[in-house]
């Protein structure tokens, strides 16, 4: 017996009129003109359903804390840092729960079923982590969540740090995490590269370093990064997040170091709207974008996911949760405009970072989790574009949310209308 059949979907490949059959919570079958009867039908009305997004990179013990205790006037990346530190102490586990949490149902809303959480570990109180070990088991059933032992405030900085870093893997934090730029010394930043790798490689972990973020053109923690990858066998278990100093690099050098990335199987995550948000601050004219080289590593093959990284925290007052906003500002920042860029972003906020999160069961076939999400959209392109309600969002094949189609009503001159965003693409173009 088919649980749910979804009738008449465009899927982001370009395939139309595809029907998905599901039953115990996996997809069984996903071809045109499926005939079995199912529990509950929905039909797609030929709308595009895509498996569900994929954030790669954010901060959830900081999320929704703008204006605690105070805002950032500057608007820069370490006025964020020094508030934080500001925050740090009067974080109590509750607070800290509540309001991931209530991220993690916005998440949900905009189909977004998977994300990587940087978690400070900076506080040798360690309640950054036992809150988000917490939530981790509090929104399993709709959300995979990822958590990175990360030491915000360097780790060699500051005392303890080490050692915390430690208790925060023993106590399930999955991932490494690092920031060789914000150390007190290049040096510094080189050791702690090295001495992170090592712990990832005795734990049999993954590796996700804030690296680089930096408009300074000789912070290159990302080539050590790729280094100690290929020295402790880590290739496929590494990336490099943020990597905003590339943007400020030489071309000789970059085409050095981007075949060495690619060498060490690394992946990279840009934030196009933290970014350009805080990068290039001490530029007056010219002033750069602030994002990494997002479309040579693409041509290099190196596996690229685009990341939220903040909303609404002491580093960035804004934010939706919608990683087609993520997706949107890339277009712009990276000047990817064709219809083929545009579906190449799309996968960069869902499968690339399906794989590079390594996660299991995700995708559009026979076999895999029953996790997808229609919207009110008919290509991939056009999602980018409208950033469309998410009309249903499916989790091992059941409606966990659902948003009334936009639809505005017109009345111009005695000429009654309905304005639907999905009719103004151009026809025969997408």
């Amino acid at each position: 017996m088919t649980d749910l059949l979804i009738r008449n979907a465009t899927l982001p490949d370009g395939s139309t009129g595809i029907d998905i059959a599901v039953a115990g919570g996996r997809i069984t079958a996903i071809e045109p003109g499926i005939t079995a009867e199912a529990g509950e039908v929905i039909d797609a009305g030929g709308l595009l359903v895509s498996p569900p997004f994929v954030d790669p990179h954010f901060h959830m013990d900081a999320t929704l804390s703008l204006g605690l205790p105070r805002m950032n006037v500057s608007g820069t990346l370490l006025e964020g840092i020094a508030l934080w530190g500001e925050l740090r102490p009067t974080l109590t586990k509750e607070a800290l729960i509540e309001r991931a949490v209530r991220y993690c149902d916005l998440a949900v809303s905009k189909g977004l079923m998977a994300v990587r959480s940087h978690v400070d570990v900076s506080d040798p109180r360690l309640v950054t982590a036992e809150a988000l070990l917490e939530v981790r088991e509090i929104v399993k059933p709709y959300l995979d969540l990822q958590l990175v032992a990360f030491p915000q405030d360097g780790y060699y900085r500051g005392p303890g740090i080490v050692e915390a870093l430690e208790r925060a893997l023993d106590m399930g934090i999955d991932i490494v995490g690092g920031i060789p730029h914000f150390e007190r010394t290049m040096e510094d930043g080189a050791r702690s590269v090295e001495a992170l790798c090592r712990i990832a490689a005795d734990r049999g972990l993954m590796v996700d370093m804030h690296c680089d973020e930096t408009d300074d053109p000789m912070s290159r923690h990302v080539e050590t990064l790729a280094a100690q990858t290929i020295r402790f066998g880590l290739q496929g278990r590494v990336s490099g997040s943020h990597l905003t100093s590339m943007h400020s690099m030489d071309n000789y050098y970059v085409s050095k170091l981007l075949p060495l990335i690619a060498e060490a199987q690394m992946a990279a995550i840009p934030n196009p709207l933290i970014n350009i948000m805080l990068q290039g601050r001490h530029d007056t004219y010219p002033k750069r974008r602030g994002l990494t080289r997002i479309p040579q590593m693409l041509e290099m093959g190196i596996p690229v996911g685009l990341g939220q990284d903040c909303v609404m925290d002491p580093w960035y007052s804004m934010g939706t949760g919608d990683l087609l906003d993520v997706a949107h500002m890339a277009v712009h920042a990276t000047q990817m405009g064709s219809v083929a860029d545009k579906r190449t972003l799309f996968d960069a906020v869902t499968v690339n970072s399906a794989r590079i999160m390594g996660l299991g069961g995700y995708g559009l076939e026979p076999g895999c989790y029953a996790d997808m999400v229609i919207l009110q959209a008919k290509d991939t392109a056009e999602a980018i574009r409208l950033r469309p309600a998410r009309l249903k969002v499916i989790r091992r094949g059941k409606v966990v949310a659902e948003t009334a189609p936009e639809v505005t009503r017109l009345s111009l001159d005695g000429r009654p209308a309905s304005l639907d965003p999905t009719d103004y693409a151009p026809k025969g173009v997408i």
